[in-house]
C-alpha cells in the first residue's frame, strides 16, 4: 500500500474568529490570543505586494477598459 503524503493544507492559522457565542461548537473555554505568524523579510514582503498587484491586474484592467467603452459611446452618441 503505498503512503498517503501529509496534506499541506494549514488548518491553524486562524483570519477570523469563528467561536461565535451562539453557534452549534461554541466553546467558551477557547483562548483567545493567535500565535503571531512571525517577521517577514523584505524579498518576503516585495513578493506579497507582487502577488497582491497580479491578482488584482485583470479586474482593474476590465474596470478601465469599460470605463474608455463608456466614454467613447457617449461621445460618439452625444456628437
Amino acid at each position: 500500500m503505498a503512503k498517503k503524503k501529509m496534506d499541506e493544507l494549514d488548518t491553524e492559522t486562524t483570519f477570523a474568529d469563528m467561536n461565535v457565542e451562539g453557534f452549534s461548537w461554541y466553546n467558551p473555554d477557547k483562548k483567545k490570543g493567535a500565535k503571531p505568524i512571525g517577521k517577514l523579510s523584505k524579498k518576503e514582503y516585495w513578493a506579497m505586494v507582487k502577488g497582491m498587484f497580479a491578482a488584482m491586474l485583470p479586474m482593474i484592467l476590465c474596470i478601465i477598459g469599460v470605463g474608455i467603452f463608456i466614454i467613447l459611446l457617449a461621445y460618439f452618441w452625444l456628437k
